[in-house]
């Protein structure tokens, strides 16, 4: 039972595939000479010629009547009757007219273009440094610090085009989350995955964060490489001070852009067990910051609320665009053969109606 049910489904898909292959021969527009197709004629004076069908056929017709033999004849009026089998005696020029539509379609040689555009640049390297560190958790952004680094951080890449884009996360440890990648699925996941329990040492190493980001971008070919680094505190951890680590930067040529997160002085974390609204104490070495761009010939950007730290990414974009090139090309596909086809088998048919009922053998 399973072989039979086995050998109806092969037969079924073949019946598919041959039928789309026919559906493909019988298309509308196969049969359109207008300009608004998709067909276009390389030849196209040659259709011109179309208009001279119907002279032919009726002057063949009219030859036929005043040059053919005719046989006098006397037939009771009672027994002459009009049939609409009459009526196929005119299939054999209508056929013959479609044999010459399609020779000479074929002669203007239809074909159809399909442009393609291939679009690259040369890319720069990027590399997203994020601070997450316990302050990030504090809420004058919505819903926090960290998750509105991450959706400015997700819009920035969305925006890109051909960059390799690389993340470092840091509190009192750094860490390197993505290589420099194009796969920005890729990137979208580790972003998606970045929390506070990622890193247990507490406190913000900026200097250690840098000199990852150094070593991930130091081997880079790219012309241009940008470090954006985006943190809300001071830089109280690691073995690596941030103005040498920007030196460092400096000297592979890597553009720092500096983000200072966040509100100085009392902030709300959270709520408390019975819902109030719970502060704390904010500082941000603003100065720090500002000299980190400096050194690395880059930018500083301070934002208190959501909305600026969008602009800033933004602005970043805009800043780093690289121009896209296009290379356009034209795939010809020539269609003469399938008319050529069906003329060939009306012709094919026009002969074998000719030897049949349809033919008067005293005219033809």
């Amino acid at each position: 039972m399973m072989e039979i049910l086995d050998l109806i489904t092969r037969l079924a898909i073949g019946f598919a595939s041959k039928l789309s292959e026919l559906i493909y021969w019988f298309r509308p527009s196969l049969f359109q000479g207008s300009p608004y197709s998709e067909i276009e004629w390389d030849n196209p004076g040659f259709l011109l010629l179309i208009y001279a069908i119907p002279i032919i056929l009726l002057a063949r017709l009219l030859l036929d009547e005043y040059l053919s033999q005719k046989l006098a004849s006397a037939f009771p009026k009672g027994e002459i009757q009009w049939s609409p089998l009459s009526l196929l005696r005119f299939l054999p020029p209508i056929i013959m007219g479609l044999v010459l539509l399609f020779l000479i379609s074929a002669i203007a040689r239809p074909q159809i273009h399909n442009e393609k555009v291939d679009q690259w640049t040369e890319g720069i390297d990027i590399m997203l440094v994020v601070d997450i560190s316990t302050s990030m958790q504090i809420q004058d952004f919505k819903p926090n610090r960290l998750e509105a680094a991450k959706n400015a951080a997700r819009d920035f890449i969305n925006g890109r085009f051909g960059d390799r884009i690389g993340l470092v996360i840091f509190s009192g440890e750094a860490y390197s989350l993505a290589p420099l990648t194009t796969d920005y699925d890729l990137l979208f996941t580790y972003i998606d995955d970045i929390s506070f329990n990622k890193i247990s040492t507490n406190g913000t190493a900026i200097g250690s964060a840098i000199g990852v980001g150094i070593n991930r971008m130091r081997e880079s070919e790219s012309k241009t490489k940008v470090m954006i680094l985006l943190s809300d505190g001071d830089n109280n951890a690691g073995n690596i001070d941030p103005l040498s680590a920007a030196d460092l930067a400096q000297a592979f040529d890597i553009k720092i852009y500096s983000i200072g997160i966040g509100r100085e002085g009392r902030v709300p974390i959270g709520k408390d067990i019975w819902g109030r609204t719970e502060y704390s104490t904010n500082t941000l070495d603003e100065t720090t910051l500002r000299k980190i761009a400096d050194i690395g010939n880059g930018e500083f950007y301070r934002v208190s609320n959501n909305k600026a730290l969008e602009e800033v990414f933004a602005r970043i974009d805009q800043y780093e665009k690289v121009e896209i090139k296009e290379s356009r090309y034209t795939i010809t596909t020539d269609l003469y053969h399938i008319y050529l086809t069906w003329a060939v088998a009306l012709f094919l048919l026009w002969l074998l109606i000719k030897s049949t009922f349809i033919s008067n053998a005293l005219e033809d």
